[in-house]
């Protein structure tokens, strides 16, 4: 009776055994088979990740370098016009700021110009004049140049107006502004063409 006792000890044993262990080793497969699949969907998601990080980088590195010639360009453009404007500023500034603090000169232009506007206006004329020069221009303008126009010229001196004159109609309406900085603006529009032309072909 032990032995059959024992017998079948052993055999529930060795069963139980055996299906524990065939249950153990599906268990194990499965667990190996969801291991892949996770490594597997882990290894697809690495390499999109890592596909669309180059992507970006192309497109960032694409993008920089667009900025990076724009930029470029810009500043180019820019250092043209500055040094294009430094050298119209040496070229015109300073030959009219000279001949207009010239009185001799000066008296030509105020000549001119007034009868230019003596034809155009009834009206008597007021000059704004460069206080530097109030010495010789005020008895040329109160004397020779009202006697010129055959009307009264009112005159102011201003230390605002280094050279050249503004003039207009004596009720002050208006006004036209022919000083040493307008003349050179004015100049200097004519001259950026060909200093261009010079500086950059």
């Amino acid at each position: 009776m032990t032995d059959k006792l024992q017998q079948l000890t052993d055999k529930l044993y060795n069963e139980g055994l055996s299906k524990g262990k065939q249950e153990g080793e599906a268990i194990v497969a499965e667990a190996q088979k969801k291991a892949e699949l996770l490594l597997e969907n882990a290894r697809k998601e690495a390499a999109e990740i890592i596909q669309k990080a180059k992507a970006d980088s192309a497109d960032l590195k694409h993008k920089a370098e667009s900025d990076v010639k724009m930029a470029s360009a810009q500043a180019l453009q820019a250092a043209k016009k500055d040094i294009e404007n430094v050298v119209v500023a040496q070229l015109a500034q300073e030959p009219v700021k000279k001949a207009l603090e010239d009185a001799s000169f000066l008296k030509e232009i105020i000549t001119e110009v007034a009868k230019k506007f003596s034809a155009q206006e009834s009206a008597d004329l007021s000059l704004v004049l460069p206080e530097g020069l109030q010495k010789e221009l005020e008895p040329f303008v109160k004397n020779e140049l009202a006697k010129v126009l055959g009307k009264e010229v009112k005159v102011a001196f201003s230390k605002k107006i280094a050279g050249g004159l503004t003039i207009g109609p004596a009720d002050g309406s208006y006004f036209v502004s022919l000083t040493d900085e307008t003349f050179a603006e004015l100049i200097g529009e004519y001259m950026r063409p060909a200093t261009k032309k010079l500086l950059f072909g």
